[in-house]
Order: structure tokens, then C-alpha cells, then sequence
């Protein structure tokens, strides 16, 4: 078993900004396998199964040591069907209400990681990263904020939706504090445990009588984008492992879909609206003062960790 690590250099701002860069190419192509006829609940089953190959790389690297306690097994499985569980339930709401309503409602998250963080871990920053947390708060609805009509508000999405906003930001929130007790392969091989258990929830919930594209750029495209999307999740296990959850939450959930936005300027030709490009100048201001203060505040955080 693994104690409590003490924040390593820049270790978390290289494991979170290879998150934001790994999500953010995820999220300029997430929506191609749906758009070519593969859909999200299958698209999820193909996720989990792109969790195992890093999974078992990190195990075998980690010599094959998984943490088998109780409570390691009750944080690992706690992070994995809070993050597995909520997408579910994302299914549930977006058949029921309006995306573009939805998603700004979770892109909301990190709020409820930085409040527990806040209250139960005592965790601290100074002006520059609040300031920075603050714009990247203001910044996150942006992104998924696209103005359609009907849809007004319901309980049948409404409530979902926030319960999804609170499953990721609870899981945020454990992935930091199990961190503390447990080895971050093992966080993650519990993650894909998880997202495995949920397979046949997500297929049950497929559509199958509407036309499926079973092709190469069916299943396999969906493979080689989740595969990123994968693989993020591990970095930002050994972000949270090494940094502060209320920096690292809003900077990943910031970063990654400003990376997407400037990435779909740039490959696909999708310029902005003026709304989103306001987001993307708060989320790269936030970015910078949350990669600073941490440094500013590093001889600090390692005296409480001693």
C-alpha cells in the first residue's frame, strides 16, 4: 500500500497538462464515431475496454502490486462507478432534455471537488490560483453552452444532470483523498474494473433497432479516440496524486476543452462564436495562474506534508 505522497516538483502540472492535452484531441473527435453511426452507449462500452491496455501497463510497471484492502478497494470502486455510473446516467438526461443545457449544468463539477477539497482536506491557494479557479469556473459553462429553443426546465434532465455534476465532482474529490491511502495504478485498475462492470448496462440501453455502423470507423475509430480519452484518465490520477485537487479539477475541466476548441480552429476549421471565444480567453488566463501559484506556494505545501 501506498501513503500519503508529497507534492514532486511540476510532476502534477506534466500529468495534468498531458491530460488537458490528451482530452482536449479527444474532444475534437469524440463526436465522429455517433456522427458515422456508432452510438454514445456503445461508444461507452468501447471506452472501458480501452481502459485496460494502460491499465495493465501501469500494474505491470508498479510490479504487479495492486492494493487489495478494504479501504483502497472502497475508494477504487467508489471513484470508478461514481465516473462510470454518472455517465449512465448522462444517457438518461441527454434522451430526456437539452444538451446544450446539460452539459453546462456538469461542466459545472469541479464546484462540488473544490468545496469538499476546501472543507474536508483544508486545502489552500493563494490569490492568484482562487483567482484563477474563479475563471475557469466562469469559463467551463461556455464551452457545451450552444443557444437552442424548447427544452425548458424539467425534472425529468434537470435532476439528472445535477446528479451527474455531483458524481464527477464527488469522484474528483476521492481520486485526490484516495491518493492518500493508495497507489494511483491501483486507482485506476479499480476505475477499469468499474467501467467494465457497467458494460452490460450501456449495451442494454442501446437502440439496436436503428441501423449501427459495426465498420472501421464504427468501433475501431471509436477505439483509437477513446483510447486518448483513456489514458488521460490515468494522467489525471497522478495529477490529483501530486497536486492540489482545487487546482487540479478546474485546470484539467478548463484546459481540456480549450485545447479542443483551439484544436478544432486550427484542424477542422471551426471557428468560435463569440460567446466560446470569451470562454477560451478566461480558461487560458485561468490555465496560466493555475500552473503559477502552485510553484509560488510549493515550499509551503511541502512543510504540510512534513
Amino acid at each position: 500500500m501506498s501513503g500519503a505522497v508529497a507534492p514532486s516538483g511540476r510532476a502534477w502540472l506534466i500529468n495534468a497538462l498531458v491530460t488537458v492535452i490528451l482530452w482536449g484531441v479527444w474532444g475534437a473527435f469524440s463526436g465522429l464515431s455517433p456522427q458515422h453511426g456508432f452510438p454514445d452507449t456503445l461508444v461507452y462500452c468501447v471506452w472501458a475496454l480501452t481502459m485496460i491496455p494502460p491499465a495493465l501497463v501501469v500494474l505491470g510497471l508498479a510490479g504487479w502490486r495492486l492494493d487489495t484492502s478494504p479501504r483502497a478497494i472502497g475508494y477504487g470502486l467508489a471513484i470508478g462507478l461514481l465516473g462510470a455510473g454518472g455517465q449512465m446516467v448522462l444517457f438518461y438526461a441527454v434522451a430526456r432534455g437539452p444538451a446544450y443545457l446539460i452539459f453546462p449544468i456538469i461542466s459545472l463539477s469541479p464546484i462540488v471537488t473544490i468545496a469538499l477539497s476546501f472543507v474536508l482536506m483544508r486545502e489552500r491557494t493563494g490569490r492568484l490560483g482562487a483567482f484563477g479557479i474563479l475563471l475557469a469556473l466562469l469559463a467551463l459553462p461556455t464551452f457545451d453552452f450552444a443557444p437552442g429553443s424548447g427544452g425548458g426546465a424539467s425534472a425529468a434532465w434537470l435532476i439528472p444532470a445535477m446528479v451527474v455534476m455531483l458524481c464527477w465532482g464527488v469522484q474528483a474529490y476521492f481520486m485526490k483523498a484516495a491518493n492518500h491511502v493508495m497507489s494511483g495504478e491501483s486507482i485506476f485498475v479499480y476505475m477499469m474494473l468499474s467501467g467494465l462492470v457497467l458494460i452490460p448496462v450501456a449495451w442494454a440501453m442501446t437502440d439496436f433497432g436503428r441501423p449501427i455502423n459495426w465498420g472501421l470507423d464504427g468501433p475501431w475509430l471509436a477505439a483509437l479516440i477513446q483510447l486518448l480519452n483513456a489514458i488521460g484518465a490515468l494522467t489525471l490520477v497522478f495529477a490529483f496524486r501530486y497536486g492540489k485537487a482545487i487546482i487540479v479539477a478546474p485546470l484539467a475541466n478548463a484546459g481540456a476543452p480549450l485545447a479542443t476548441a483551439l484544436l478544432s480552429l486550427v484542424i477542422l476549421g471551426v471557428v468560435p462564436g463569440p460567446l466560446k471565444t470569451v470562454g477560451i480567453l478566461l480558461a487560458l488566463v485561468a490555465s496560466l495562474l493555475l500552473a503559477i501559484e502552485p510553484d509560488a506556494k510549493a515550499p509551503e505545501a511541502a512543510a504540510e506534508t512534513n
